[in-house]
């Protein structure tokens, strides 16, 4: 029912009974009401019945935020306050942003890697043939640049480049490939450390420059060979022989005029398996270099079944290798080139070989004696076992390789335990350096091969989420094995009762009268002939050049040193021993959290599903 009333300002209107009338339907009747009426001034009640509330209406007391109501006055007085706070914040940030400070820069770099990038220098002195334009060694120059043509005897008549092994000229073959292996073994696993000491590139470059003569000793291009070119220079000087050589003369080897005999050989199995192993761990080390690295592995196959094909010890007979480096049987390297290949090439038959159980026997996996453990250019076991137990801690390819690999493993663990001070198996000096030479000349060499072995194999327990090892009842953590290492490197690095780096450049005490002939004759533009470069060997000044880098052969039992020329047990550098060196640096350098690069080392192996065992043999009654 509806009502008509009087509208007080004129005309008609009409009111809805009900008071349920929603605001919708008010505004709906609001549309008819007479707009001239409308144009008169309003008193403020009419204004707000007929309008809607005024925008000077008091503000109300509460804010509704959806899912609560406050107190308009908190309200105000949180987001004033978060406002205020976020100005106050910017304005510091921006305060700290600009006012200049002292920047804090990155720790100065630990010893191992400042001895690292001297450690790297003595692979550019010892280059031997054309040098590159950024060899960084200004007292050297291009050499033997007729190595192989002066040779009528051989058949491979370019064998320029390559590494000079020592103080001499002579190019072994056996300890450079060796030195080789080690290089690219520690590229693998610590590729992240030589990247962040700025070396990544410099320690390819010293690899590849062993690696590309390496390839030029034999036909590389053949799937068979029948030689090798094992060593170019002799150095026999016994029955007081004065025929100019590499030992007799002592000359720069820039000025060399005498011939370098080509020792080649046709059975040498160690030194062709060894070989096998250096350019199967360059060919991982260069696997982003497809051409170069199928090359690398090609060789290593080839040379690696001339190892097993034609038996027999590279070094036999009282040749000229054998008065240097007189190799004491083959097996190590068939386990140890058969490992690498296996890793460079996925191909299965090399794992077989590796850890076939007579090869292990014959390489002398299960006795002991008093060199065992001890790695070198002559004896791979230890680092092989170390090697093969990487694939049963991160791959585990179970039978039938468990067998081999488990034992490898544990003898591992037991050449782990030989290193620590608390075991007898090697007597250490007074000042703490351990004997694994038993006290004989030239001790370094094999000392930092330990450091290696000890620090990696640390890193692979830590990558195994393994935090130690057993020695007998007894466990020890991954910490002891790298402390061992690390107070192995700090005695060669000066901590010693002499206070002497037996690094050359490292440290303010370091050996000056290194038995080298290049870094003991000046470069003045005076030619000296063989017999006149004697006056350099045997003048008591320091050498003119520095042979920055070099570790020397090093103490003797007793911590004694003799900085003399002329004893080569002291002062005397090699490729191999540099080699380990920087393995054993690059493995303790930087951050001890980057750790070991797990994966790249199996990137050409296979998925691994294990063969399941052979069933038992039928039940009988």
């Amino acid at each position: 029912m509806s009502m008509y009333g009087r509208d007080p300002w004129g005309g008609p209107l009409e009111i809805n009974a009900a008071d349920s009338a929603t605001d919708d339907d008010r505004s709906r009747n609001l549309q008819d009401l007479d707009r001239a009426a409308l144009s008169r001034p309003l008193d403020e009640t009419q204004q707000s019945w007929l309008l809607g509330p005024s925008e000077q209406k008091k503000k109300k007391k509460y804010v509704d935020l959806g899912c609560i109501i406050v107190s308009r006055k908190i309200f105000v007085w949180t987001v004033g306050t978060l406002v205020v706070s976020a100005v106050l914040a910017g304005l510091i940030t921006l305060i700290v942003k600009t006012v200049p400070r002292h920047h804090h820069g990155k720790p100065p770099p630990d010893n191992y890697t400042l001895a690292l990038h001297k450690a790297l220098m003595f692979f550019n002195a010892q280059r031997s043939g054309k040098l590159p334009k950024h060899n960084n060694v200004s007292w050297r120059g291009n050499s033997c640049l007729r190595d192989g043509k002066s040779d009528p005897g051989t058949t491979m008549k370019d064998l320029v480049g390559g590494y000079y092994d020592a103080g001499d000229a002579i190019k072994f073959n056996f300890p450079a490939s060796f030195a080789m292996t080690m290089l690219s073994w520690s590229v693998i696993e610590y590729s992240a450390k030589y990247e962040a000491a700025g070396e990544l590139n410099h320690v390819k470059e010293i690899i590849k420059w062993g690696t590309d003569y390496l390839l030029k000793t034999f036909n590389n291009s053949a799937d068979t060979i029948d030689k090798i070119a094992a060593q170019v220079g002799v150095g026999d000087t016994s029955g007081g022989s004065t025929t100019p050589n590499d030992h007799y003369c002592w000359m720069r080897p820039e000025d060399i005029d005498y011939p370098r005999p080509v020792y080649e050989c046709h059975s040498c199995s160690d030194l062709a398996a060894e070989m096998a192993a250096a350019l199967a761990a360059a060919s991982i080390v260069f696997k982003d270099n497809k051409a170069y690295s199928q090359k690398l592995a090609h060789g290593a196959r080839t040379v690696f079944q001339f190892a097993r094909d034609q038996r027999g010890r590279y070094s036999a007979g009282g040749s000229d290798p054998a008065l240097f480096y007189n190799s004491s049987s083959y097996w190590d390297e068939f386990v140890w080139g058969g490992a690498w290949l296996y890793y460079a090439t996925g191909n299965s038959s090399y794992l077989q070989l590796a850890t076939h159980p007579k090869l292990a026997k014959h390489a002398g996996a299960f006795w002991g004696g008093p060199d065992y453990g001890v790695l070198s250019w002559d004896n791979k076991l230890a680092g092989a076992q170390v090697l093969l137990s990487r694939l049963r801690l991160f791959l585990s390819p179970g039978y039938p390789y468990e067998e081999i690999l488990r034992t490898f493993h544990n003898q591992t663990s037991i050449v782990m335990c030989s290193f620590l001070p608390v075991f007898t198996s090697f007597n250490r000096t007074k000042g703490g350096l351990i004997q694994l030479n038993h006290g004989r000349p030239q001790p370094l060499q094999y000392v930092v091969n330990a450091a290696f072995l000890a620090a990696l194999y640390s890193d692979y327990l830590d990558a195994a989420d393994t935090p130690g090892w057993y020695c007998g009842p007894n466990f020890y953590s991954t910490d002891v094995l790298r402390e061992f290492a690390k107070t192995q490197m700090d005695y060669i690095l000066g901590k010693n009762p002499r206070k002497m780096s037996y690094v050359v450049g490292f440290g303010n005490h370091y050996p000056k009268h290194v038995h080298h002939r290049g870094a003991s004759i000046p470069k003045n533009k005076i030619r000296y002939n063989c017999k006149g470069g004697w006056k350099w060997r045997d003048s008591k000044k320091p050498n003119p050049n520095t042979l920055v880098g070099a570790m020397v052969a090093g103490p003797d039992k007793h911590d004694g040193f003799h900085d003399v020329r002329t004893n080569y047990n002291y002062t005397e550098p090699t490729l191999a021993g540099n080699a380990g060196l920087v393995a054993a640096l690059v493995a303790l350098s930087g951050d001890k959290a980057t750790g070991i690069d797990k994966n790249t080392i199996f990137s050409a192996v296979p998925p691994m599903f294990p063969t399941p065992p052979p069933p038992p043999a039928p039940w009988k009654p």
